[in-house]
């Protein structure tokens, strides 16, 4: 059924919304949903027929936010072969290590190339191929010769709900990745939930911020927005840039933005020094991948006049699991990632009994958007996949109203004594303090408590904390062994490439320093 493959939903969107535009890439050219179509299926017949693709293929794709990289990830889905989005600030080391956990039978690139990448695909015997598009009107090119059945080799191929479309790894908190498959019925379900939850339409526009090979960028921003036959617009420089985000956000009469509360703080910060004249009336402003601070979240309200709506998202999910309402659909809570969304979501105990409102437990999931099993990870696969659901990893609770609180990841509570600490709960104090920007909290080994709680902040533009005063700011807001041991005043917090800043990484930072 076309309503239950990405494919089939994009394909009906080309039909019913032809002329709308679907893709800009700013200041340089549009393309109409029609016309993104046919890029994509003449692309996906020279994949099969010039590039020798098969279903079932793994095709690795690294790309910054172009057009082409749009084409390509849906022209290897429409295939019928799986794409695997890959980071181009890897090392020639990482690059090994994905090409080959994915069985990547094809590397694609822009036509500048991407060298680590290349040497990793070389020595794994991995073709290479680029791809070009020079503006709307033109064919897009690929660095492979053509064979004479082109033209008509992806019509002959059905796309299945079981079709396995996009690979991707988990961040990893606490090991090495883990390698995620996603199906096409993964991909519609989450598409249809993310567009059902938001009031997605055609009139709906977007500046993408986040990178594609992320799924909360491919999945919210992109493919949502495409799907509901919304437009999307990509920066000129193929990623997020501050300087040009509210000019291409009224350029583009962008009605909303999906961020990680990193970038939420970078704008906040860019409007602080230097705030626009106007901008643009938003339906809403949404947050994920990371908890968004309280404090943050009225800021963002206060500055831009738009709803913020706090969401909880991860890979095995593709994407979405909850997220707080627009405001004409109920109250949207800061602090809370909201109410489940197209799927069953319940808090279970160690045996895999539902806890009552209001009593904390592991958060777990199960619906047509959960992916069916990390790839050859029968151990994860067995932790993963316990009394019929999957488990999140993460502990929280439902309040009386529904809605999800969470507490932090089980890995990351800090036990101080027996006393468990939620970082996220001291992240909001460090982030209330008039002089601080950005603040985490992270545990320790300690020989006394077992674990110790420590922070990290970067204060704000043209102010100076000390620990002393950070130290004492907490003592007065939060219980005394909640307080921060040591308190690391800082200019810059390790991030990962999707922006999330990782307690562990943090830690590891931190606790290598003299």
């Amino acid at each position: 059924m076309d309503s239950d493959t990405l494919t089939g939903l994009l394909k009906n969107v080309a039909t019913k919304f032809p002329d709308r535009r679907a893709l800009s890439v700013s200041g340089k050219f549009d393309l109409t949903h029609a016309r993104l179509h046919d890029l994509i299926e003449r692309a996906a017949s020279r994949l099969v027929s010039a590039a020798g693709i098969k279903p079932g293929d793994v095709v690795a794709l690294t790309f910054p936010n172009t057009v082409e990289f749009v084409i390509m990830f849906l022209a290897v889905i429409r295939a019928r072969a799986t794409a695997a989005p890959l980071n181009a600030a890897y090392t020639a080391e990482e690059f090994e290590f994905y090409l080959s956990d994915s069985d990547s039978k094809l590397l694609l690139t822009s036509k500048e190339g991407n060298k680590p990448a290349q040497e990793a695909a070389s020595k794994l015997n991995i073709s290479h191929v680029t791809a070009t598009l020079l503006d709307a009107g033109s064919d897009l090119v690929l660095s492979v010769a053509d064979s004479d059945s082109v033209v008509d080799s992806a019509a002959e191929l059905v796309n299945s709900p079981d079709d396995a479309s996009l690979f991707l790894h988990t961040s990893g908190t606490t090991s090495r990745p883990k390698g995620v498959p996603l199906t096409q019925l993964n991909l519609a379900s989450s598409v249809r939930n993310i567009k059902s939850v938001y009031k997605l339409v055609e009139s709906d526009s977007t500046v993408i911020v986040l990178p594609l090979f992320h799924v909360h960028g491919l999945l919210a921003g992109l493919l949502s927005s495409l799907g509901a036959g919304a437009a999307v617009t990509l920066p000129a420089a193929g990623r997020f840039s501050a300087t040009t985000f509210w000019s291409d956000m009224k350029k583009y009469n962008a009605t909303w933005y999906t961020a990680v509360p990193t970038i939420h703080q970078i704008i906040l910060d860019r409007h602080a020094s230097h705030p626009e004249p106007e901008y643009p009336k938003l339906r809403f402003i949404r947050s994920c991948s990371a908890s968004l601070a309280p404090v943050i979240l009225s800021r963002l309200e206060e500055a831009f006049g738009a709803p913020v709506l706090e969401a909880y998202a991860m890979t095995e999910a593709t994407h979405l699991m909850s997220s707080n309402p627009l405001p004409e659909e109920g109250p949207h809570k800061p602090g809370s990632v909201g109410k489940p969304v197209g799927q069953e979501m319940a808090i279970l105990n160690e045996k895999g009994e539902t806890q009552e409102p209001n009593s904390k437990g592991e958060v777990c999931i199960r619906g047509p958007n959960v992916t069916k099993g990390y790839k050859n990870n029968p151990e994860a696969n067995k932790a993963g996949f316990e009394f019929g659901w999957f488990h999140t990893g993460d502990i929280g609770y439902f309040d009386s109203d529904g809605y999800l609180h969470l507490v932090g990841r089980i890995k990351e509570l800090i036990n101080r004594g027996g006393e468990k600490i939620s970082p996220i709960e001291v992240d909001a104090v460090l982030l209330t303090h008039p002089d601080v920007s950005q603040g985490v909290a992270f545990g320790v080994p300690d020989e006394k408590y077992g674990e110790e709680i420590n922070c990290a902040v970067i204060p704000r533009e043209g102010t100076t904390v000390t620990e002393e005063d950070i130290k004492a700011f907490c003592k007065k807001n939060l219980a005394a062994f909640k307080v921060p041991k040591r308190v690391f005043i800082t200019d810059n917090l390790p991030k990962t490439a999707s922006g999330k800043i990782q307690r562990r990484i943090v830690a590891q930072h931190f606790l290598e320093k003299p």
